[in-house]
């Protein structure tokens, strides 16, 4: 096969995509602080890196912040359209917050989601599961379970997500499942020693994938690894490609009080690599732009 006849078979054939799943606390999000103009353009530039992303801690109580976030989102990324899936408000008293997706609409679908049932009352703000379709054969179907532990309990919490794990790859007889969110599963709030007698560490097939040693804070004065995806399921480890914590501050050059007005959190992501059997791509402009410089030797004149 001649070489511009292969690298045009490789442009056609080749359906490989990465599609990037992360887990953000936007620390308090409510109306007033995504009415601010530095904070609303950088939670959008953040939100734009994602196919689907789950934000936590949204303490919004007038229901305006999440749609105007998303008419922003929608305005800013030609890569849309996006969409969202929000849970009840949850908590045990007056402090109550809400998990939310953002997602990629053209690209996934919600296929269901349902508040765990917590009858023990383990979880300070249980978690909320979604299943999701993606856009590959090996894996058609993915179902994420977020998770932001409380401070005060966060190694019972853990251990409790386990069987959250459980009760979830049987209700949709799968095992291809992504655990995700504020763990607070560092520093003070759980030592390596407690960490390491989880049975999410303990059972096989969990995959820890933002370890233990990363940074997901923002304060120069901590170095924590707070924030965690674990993944869990053959055909869902199979296409991991990255993980690790977004630092925004750096990528946006902000300072440390400017990014410490969206978080003191850094967003945690999985890249997973999709790909279709016999697919083919959309060309871009780049491409479309090689296959005519290329014409003359792919189709030479009699």
């Amino acid at each position: 096969m001649h070489y511009p006849t292969a690298l045009l078979f490789l442009i056609l054939v080749n359906g490989a995509q990465a599609f990037r799943i992360c887990a953000f606390n936007a620390q308090r999000l409510t109306l007033a602080k995504v009415a601010r103009e530095q904070v609303m353009d950088t939670l959008v530039r953040i939100l734009a890196r994602c196919d689907i992303m789950v934000l936590q801690e949204v303490v919004d109580s007038s229901g305006s912040a999440i749609p105007l976030l998303l008419r922003e989102l929608n305005r800013f990324d030609a890569s849309g359209p996006y969409s969202t899936l929000s849970s009840p408000q949850l908590g045990r008293s007056t402090y109550v917050e809400t998990y939310v997706y953002f997602y990629r609409s053209h690209k996934t679908q919600v296929l269901s989601s349902y508040v765990y049932d917590d009858e023990d009352d383990v979880f300070a703000r249980e978690p909320f599961v979604a299943q999701f379709s993606l856009p590959s054969d090996v894996l058609p179907s993915l179902v994420l379970v977020p998770l932001h532990t409380t401070p005060k309990a966060v190694e019972k919490e853990l251990n409790a997500l386990y069987d959250v794990f459980l009760e979830v790859s049987q209700h949709w007889q799968s095992k291809d499942v992504i655990l995700l969110g504020d763990f607070n599963a560092d520093c003070a709030s759980l030592t390596k020693k407690r960490l390491d007698k989880l049975e999410l560490r303990t059972e096989p097939g969990f995959h820890w994938v933002i370890a233990d040693g990363e940074d997901t804070t923002v304060r120069a004065s901590t170095h924590c690894a707070y924030d965690r995806i674990v993944l869990h399921g053959e055909r869902c480890r199979s296409l991991l490609h990255t993980a690790a914590a977004f630092d925004f501050p750096t990528t946006f050059q902000l300072t440390e009080e400017e990014a410490l007005n969206i978080s003191d959190h850094y967003p945690v992501e999985v890249e997973l690599k999709l790909s279709q059997a016999h697919s083919v791509q959309p060309l871009s402009l780049t491409v479309l732009l090689l296959l005519s410089l290329l014409s003359p030797q792919l189709c030479p004149a009699a």
